[in-house]
């Protein structure tokens, strides 16, 4: 239960965590995207405007003289010279101001001066790019312009000006877009973020569930043994003027239980190396063949008392490069479980060769066989296809799962299958 409290403050942690994340990458690139677009927007209308600032100042300095009166006659003669005949952008609106700011005259026949009445003139405004809202539909960035600073004769003002209506309007129709797309995209985050730590915590509770499961199997395992071993002790110690010889039985239990704690012991320690990739692999050449060979007659004559009969069937024939303790230990796993699960006149057979450029080795038998089920769960720890068996032939469950550790730090595979009629067959592929 507390498990439980503990991964649902975590799955907590990590959807606040990976949520807010997301939100700030999508509000840092919709900001930039805003701030990319409008700028790549209105530069042309920018260059536009300073390419006509430029024209008009180029202009001015080729008159020798002039001088900005309100009388309309001196300003027709005054836009004679050429200074604003030459803007034929219709986007491009000028205003020719006296040197009080007053509006003598404008390129744009389709606004009258009344249409700038409310229009702010600032003159310290000079050179400086700046935006401005005419007759309250139109919008203008424009530049001012004193002549006074180009002729050195004349005073007064032009202020340059370019329409960027469509540019503002199709920069607020982008910033629309953004905004919705950050709004759909912080939604999807959140769901995102469910199943991204929902993900990321799977494993975290898949590992605290087998580490619960794990202390359950080892106490198990541990108890049997030890209450055992503390019965046998208490009824020595009920009878301390007994003979040794009396008590063998009693001091024999003990033995083998404390043997086989000792076994458990090594295979949790062996387990624990790989799970922390601590378990060292030591390859070296080997002839396969004579290898598997020197082993089955170590177990020859056991598995002969037991009225069973071994076959050797080698036919790699070639080398490979293996870790010799490792593999033999494997082997003497698959032999072990072969003579704990056949009956007298079985056969259990081991065969190599060569397939698909690989080692295979298997080890086959006539025995009891494995249900499709436990084959499904033969490889991990604590399992037993059959409880009650197991702990006869003292297994812990721990055998086939250490086997398949090591056949995969070679980069190898084992598997198990059906051996017909009856029986069955483990098989490992290694690299050569």
């Amino acid at each position: 239960m507390n498990e439980q409290k503990i991964l649902r403050n975590q799955l907590f942690k990590f959807i606040k965590s990976n949520l807010l994340n997301l939100i700030i990458v999508f509000l840092l690139f919709g900001l930039f995207m805003i701030f990319l677009v409008r700028r790549i927007t209105f530069s042309s209308a920018n260059m536009e405007l300073r390419e006509n600032v430029r024209l008009i100042k180029k202009n001015l300095r080729n008159l020798e003289s002039l001088e900005i009166v309100k009388e309309q006659e001196e300003v027709n003669e005054f836009q004679e010279y050429g200074i604003l005949s030459s803007i034929n952008n219709p986007k491009i609106l000028c205003l020719i101001r006296d040197e009080d700011g007053e509006i003598l005259s404008t390129n744009a026949s389709y606004l009258s001066n009344s249409a700038f009445e409310d229009f702010d003139f600032d003159d310290e405004e000079i050179d400086k790019p700046y935006n401005v809202l005419i007759n309250e539909d139109y919008l203008y960035k424009g530049i001012t312009i004193d002549i006074s600073d180009v002729t050195k004769t004349t005073t007064g003002y032009i202020q340059v000006l370019i329409n960027i209506d469509f540019e503002e309007e199709m920069t607020k129709i982008y910033e629309r877009i953004v905004i919705s797309s950050i709004i759909f995209g912080i939604g999807v985050s959140v769901i995102a973020s469910i199943i991204i730590s929902r993900k990321s915590l799977s494993p975290v509770a898949e590992m605290l569930k087998k580490q619960e499961e794990f202390v359950q199997n080892v106490s198990h395992e541990l108890r049997t043994p030890l209450t055992i071993i503390q019965a046998k002790q208490e009824l020595l110690l009920s009878d301390p003027n007994a003979k040794i010889v009396d008590k063998l039985e009693d001091i024999s239990v003990s033995l083998n239980e404390t043997k086989r704690m000792t076994k458990l012991t090594k295979d949790l320690m062996t387990l624990s190396r790989g799970d922390s990739k601590q378990l060292e692999i030591n390859k070296e050449e080997v002839e396969i063949d004579q290898f598997i060979e020197n082993i089955g007659k170590t177990y020859k004559e056991i598995i002969t008392l037991q009225e069973k009969e071994l076959i050797l069937d080698l036919n790699y024939q070639k080398i490979a490069s293996i870790d010799t303790n490792k593999i033999y230990q494997v082997i003497v796993i698959l032999l072990d479980n072969a003579m704990k699960y056949t009956e007298p006149g079985d056969k259990i057979t081991i065969r190599t060769y060569l397939k698909d450029g690989k080692c295979v080795i298997e080890m086959a038998d006539t025995g009891i066989g494995i249900n499709d089920e436990a084959m499904k769960h033969v490889f991990e720890r604590f399992y037993r296809a059959e409880n009650s068996r197991s702990r006869e032939t003292g297994g812990s469950g721990l055998g086939l799962s250490i086997a398949d550790m090591i056949i995969s730090k070679h980069g190898g595979t084992i598997k198990v299958s059906h051996n017909n009629p009856k029986g069955t067959i483990f098989t490992i592929r290694l690299p050569r």
